[in-house]
């Protein structure tokens, strides 16, 4: 154990002199104003990918630097605080608590542990499958972590997966990813979908249909990708399970049971219909957290906020002001910009020209994030086309594949609010995103490039 802590620990140290270098001493031409933000980035970025400190930590050394050396205005290194995925999380905390304090999420995990195959990977199978299914009708990535994620935890006590042990932290981290990257391959499911979907109609005029990223995406970026999370989740957390014999009677559904099953149903409807009514399902989070506290209507008691650990939005925030603060200085872009001019395209070239832009812009995600990422890189599509010599259509359905491949854990805010939600430890999360990252790109890409040539796309 003490060798990986210190490989663990020079590598960060490395990461860090690395950091300074590029912030002080500006070697790579970047100028005085995104040269600091590149410094900061990269080193807050190392000590989240070693895990060399906690991560609240890291948030609050991201905070304190930004700010000790002017790096960026406050109102945008802790706009992260004012974002509707800080006050999700917030509200999926206390809305997980009621859930965990009234016995409901207990109630449903028995239920669901009668339909789960008793073995553990069968647990995660069906909780996978479950996600996917709600995630045809209920839009919210994070919505649906919100609502999954404590009766993941409650399933997780029915098969006698302790408190911090390995198999319930690979429930949690499941979960979180099965939540948000298998469903970029239904169309309104994710937020990347949406802000890809905007910027190509609102550059090139065009809109994608649902059938046709059905087809084009759901096969292996949706099923697939389950398919792969399943694997390397039994892979990486399998333990053996003793699932809890029911000593008590069953009983009819408390007081507080039915009022906080009224609060989620109204949630659940809110979060299903946003595409209609419009309001955030942070928001509606947010309100259905505040029901749950309420005197009166409630189910928690008046102390019950003290339970709240806060470190988890603090990390959370930290994320979304390092992202707010690529985007405002220009680094993404610059990344994104100097992506474009480095790949080897060439027309004619359909395999490299295919692998390149899939990996060029995951590479760019490390930087911009994947809620970032179409904003990056669709406006880039046509240089790109003009120079693969594909078509536009086909360089555009790249950028689904790059936000699709995950590479570590911060640049996806949803499997964020999972670790936040749960205490999942950040370097079981990577373990488990690399891993899956790096088998995407030797199957599930290969498979996307025969599909998309047996579809005539390139």
């Amino acid at each position: 154990m003490s060798g990986s802590v210190s490989s663990t620990s020079i590598l960060a140290w490395f990461g860090l002199a690395g950091a300074v270098v590029i912030g002080a001493l500006d070697p790579l031409g970047l100028g005085p104003t995104v040269a600091p933000v590149a410094g900061l980035v990269a080193g807050t970025i190392t000590l989240f990918a070693t895990g060399a400190v906690a991560e609240h930590l890291t948030a609050l050394l991201f905070f304190a630097f930004a700010m000790v050396f002017s790096i960026a205005p406050a109102d945008l290194v802790f706009t992260g605080f004012a974002s509707k995925a800080f006050w999700l999380v917030v509200s999926g905390m206390v809305i997980g608590l009621a859930i965990h304090k009234t016995g409901l999420g207990a109630r449903i995990a028995r239920a669901l542990a009668r339909l789960f195959p008793a073995n553990y990977t069968g647990l995660i199978a069906g909780l996978i499958f479950v996600a996917m299914a709600i995630s045809f009708f209920m839009p919210s990535s994070m919505g649906r972590i919100v609502l999954l994620m404590p009766i993941a935890l409650a399933l997780a006590d029915r098969y006698g997966l302790a408190e911090k042990s390995l198999g319930r932290s690979g429930v949690a981290l499941v979960v979180g990813f099965a939540c948000f990257n298998p469903p970029n391959g239904i169309l309104p499911a994710t937020v990347p979908n949406m802000v890809y979907v905007g910027a190509v109609e609102k550059i090139y005029g065009v809109a994608p249909l649902y059938g046709e990223w059905m087809l084009l995406h759901f096969p292996l970026l949706g099923f697939g990708k389950a398919i792969l999370i399943w694997l390397v989740g039994c892979f990486l957390f399998r333990q053996s399970v003793t699932i809890q014999t029911e000593t008590e009677q069953s009983s009819p559904l408390s007081a507080e049971e039915r009022r906080l099953a009224f609060i989620l149903l109204f949630a659940l409807l809110g979060w299903s219909t946003d595409i209609w009514h419009g309001i955030s399902p942070a928001w509606i989070g947010l309100v259905a957290a505040v029901l749950c506290l309420l005197p009166g209507v409630g189910v928690l008691p008046k102390d019950a906020f003290k339970q709240i650990n806060i470190a988890p939005a603090i990390y959370v925030a930290s994320i979304l002001g390092m992202g707010a603060l690529i985007a405002d200085s220009g680094l993404g872009a610059l990344l994104g910009t100097a992506m474009a001019d480095i790949l080897p395209l060439a027309p004619g070239a359909a395999v490299q020209n295919f692998f390149s832009l899939a990996l060029g812009g995951g590479v760019t995600s490390l930087v911009s994030t994947m809620p970032g990422l179409p904003a990056v890189m669709v406006p880039l599509a046509e240089p790109l086309h003009v120079a693969s010599g594909l078509p536009l259509q086909t360089v555009l359905a790249s950028v689904v594949l790059s936000y699709s491949t995950t590479i570590l854990p911060y640049q996806a805010p949803p499997l964020v609010l999972a670790i936040g939600m749960t205490g999942a430890r950040l370097i079981d999360a990577t373990k488990l995103v690399v891993l899956v990252g790096i088998l995407s790109v030797l199957i599930i890409l290969p498979l996307t490039f025969a599909w998309w040539r047996l579809l005539g796309m390139i």
